[in-house]
């Protein structure tokens, strides 16, 4: 009954996991971008937290207290802060339109089932299908970051697709060693810091952040 209860919980966990990277296909402001990316990484918390629960983990407790301190709180804070300096620049003309986005996001979703298959079929942990989710979200963000035109809206795609490497771990490995998700989020924290400069520099120096008038320049 406990491994059908975390059968459940796990694909629904991923699936609203999912869902919120998917959201951001039709979003057009960096303040619900980076709003999404803040509910996301809260429901990723959540679910570190039942995987600690009922796979008996509690180190998982730390990592999804870590997970939130970083990615709901730390990180949105500087987001604001990048909003208020360069304005609430709105992605409305990305490089794939959003009917045709959906479209490629629900392929990339059975393109995660297709790979993730023989791991799932030789699996046995209750977490198992949850995999291709997880899989789907790195494939989204992974598209969302060659999408994207707003430097912005670039990083907070990189942060979502991190945050489906985070939860493909935590599911495939029925929880990961502490000091190892520790150093998943430290390496994502000096990942956002190192582009938070270049898109400070990228402003300063060509006065806007939208990567498509930038390689117009170079003509």
């Amino acid at each position: 009954m406990n491994n059908q209860l975390f059968f459940q919980l796990s694909t629904l966990g991923a699936s609203v996991i999912l869902l919120f990277g998917i959201t951001l296909l039709w979003r057009k402001s960096m303040r619900s971008y980076a709003e999404t990316f803040k509910w996301q990484s809260v429901a990723l918390s959540l679910m570190f937290i039942v995987i600690g629960y009922l796979g008996k983990d509690p180190e998982l407790y730390a990592v999804a207290a870590a997970l939130f301190i970083l990615k709901a709180i730390i990180i949105p804070n500087y987001l604001r802060r990048m909003e208020k300096r360069f304005g609430d620049d709105r992605e409305l003309k990305p490089y794939v339109n959003v009917a045709t986005s959906l479209v490629l996001a629900g392929l990339f979703v059975l393109l995660a089932y297709s790979v993730t298959r023989p791991l799932v079929m030789v699996s046995d942990l209750p977490t198992r299908a949850g995999m291709p989710l997880a899989m789907g979200l790195i494939f989204v963000g992974l598209f969302l970051i060659i999408t994207r035109k707003k430097a912005m809206a670039q990083i907070i795609s990189f942060l979502v697709m991190e945050n489906g490497i985070a939860l493909l771990a935590a599911l495939g490995t029925y929880g990961t060693p502490l000091i190892v998700e520790l150093g998943v989020f430290l390496d994502a924290l000096m990942g956002f810091l190192v582009m938070q400069v270049f898109v400070y520099h990228i402003h300063d120096t060509f006065e806007t952040i939208d990567v498509d008038q930038m390689n117009e320049l170079k003509h």
